[in-house]
Parts: C-alpha cells; structure tokens; sequence
C-alpha cells in the first residue's frame, strides 16, 4: 500500500537522520510521493546508498544536526515545504548510573538540534505553502520505562516542544506535530529485541501482539505532511500497536 505519486508534489522536504531506519523509509516515501527531498545524515556512505534507490529529485546533505552550519544552511533555502526532524539516539541504564556524558549527548541531539533544527526551518517555511514541521517522538514520550529515563525524558521535551510550537506558528499556518512509534526493528534497536527478556517485554506491552516497520512510522509521517491532514496541529501521531492505551 502507498500513497498518491503526487501527495507532495512540488514540496521541499528536508528530513534529518536520513541514513538508516526510520529516517531512511521517510525519504524513499516522500521521494516516491513526488517530493524534492533533502536527506540529511553524517555517514555519507548511507546517503549515497539512498540515492541510488530514489529518483534524481533526491539530494543529500552530509551534516551533523548539532553543527551551526547545517541551521544557516537550512535557513538559506528559498522555500521548505516540511521537515522530518527524525534524529536521535539511546542511552539504556538505570539512572544511578547514567554519566553526565550521556546526559549531554541525549539532550544535546535529542533535544537541543531538533530544536535547533525546527526553529532555523520556520524562516524557509514563511514562504512556503502549507508548510508542516514533525518531531519523531516516541511513546517513551507518554509513558515511563525504567532504564529509559534520558529517552523518556528527551521525548518528553519533543511532545511539549510540538504542542508549544503549535500555537505559536499556527498564525503563520505552519503546523507542527509529533509521531510516536513503538519498539521497531531497526538498527538502533535490533541490537536489544534479541535479548529474550526484552523481547518479552515488548510483546507484553503491545495489544496487537506485533512490532511496527519502518514504513508503518512513515507512513504516519507523510499523511502529517501533506495536506490530508490540514487542520490537525499540535498533535501526536501514535504507532505503537496499543501501548499507551492501557
């Protein structure tokens, strides 16, 4: 199943995190839709790869999210229709014994560049139509997990960060939501779903008794971008099988 080959017809979406996973199944979607798409990862490697799955409306950035020069690169663009600010990382540890390095690194790209990221978009996107920014949260951004609590705290920012944004470029008409996927497999978290406690774990948390893909996350993403979904602002986007709502 897939969208319309013109749902983001003459749209600029830029998504951060393109590389791999989530980040990556956006772009090859937006790319399909019939968006110009601008990828955005470190590992060029990965980019060039992407590239040679997409059509040539398809560029990449190789850019860290935390560097000042990718906020002015994106504030120079003529016109952005949407972003994916889908750039993250983990720290798994019981908080006694979470260091002040990854405190830093977790806030610092969880949440500083993505904010970062959104507010150098807003001036691109004053010149564009029917703009719409989406944060990746998580459902870690509703619920608590033990070992969680730098991630669920970083996507704890991003559902208040989204909100707040919101209303404050709602009178620009740039809207501004969240998608909140569940435990899907991918390279982040392959790694953990071979444990069998943990997996157990997962499986027991969602009524739907199956992990998410990649493509079910952007899929979500895309309806947030496009216009079938021009009144909805200030709003998550759950892909989590259930979890939350128990």
């Amino acid at each position: 199943m897939a969208f319309s080959h013109d749902l983001l017809q003459d749209k600029t979406i830029l998504i951060t995190g393109a590389g791999k996973g989530i980040g990556r199944a956006c772009a090859l979607l937006a790319d399909k839709c019939g968006a110009t798409v601008i990828a955005v990862a470190r590992t060029e490697s990965d980019l060039i790869s992407l590239k040679n799955e997409s059509s040539q409306r398809l560029s990449y950035w190789v850019a860290d999210v935390q560097d000042e020069a990718l906020y002015e690169k994106i504030r120079t663009l003529g016109s952005l229709h949407g972003l994916i600010n889908n750039a993250g990382t983990n720290r798994v540890a019981p908080m006694a014994e979470q260091s002040d390095e990854n405190i830093d690194d977790i806030l610092n790209l969880n949440v500083r560049s993505a904010y970062k990221v959104a507010q150098a978009a807003i001036t691109p996107m004053l010149s564009s139509v029917a703009p719409s920014i989406v944060h990746m949260s998580s459902q870690m951004g509703f619920v608590g997990s033990p070992g969680r609590t730098l991630y669920c705290l970083s996507k704890h920012a991003i559902e208040g960060l989204t909100k707040a944004m919101a209303v404050e470029l709602a009178p620009d008409n740039i809207r501004v939501n969240s998608v909140a996927p569940t435990f899907i497999k991918t390279p982040m978290t392959e790694p953990m779903l071979k444990e069998p406690a943990f997996a157990d774990m997962v499986m027991n948390n969602i009524p739907l008794q199956r992990l998410g893909s990649v493509e079910d996350v952007a899929n979500a993403c895309i309806f947030l971008l496009s216009e079938l979904s021009m009144t909805t602002t200030g709003s998550c986007l759950k892909v989590d099988g259930g979890w939350t709502a128990q």
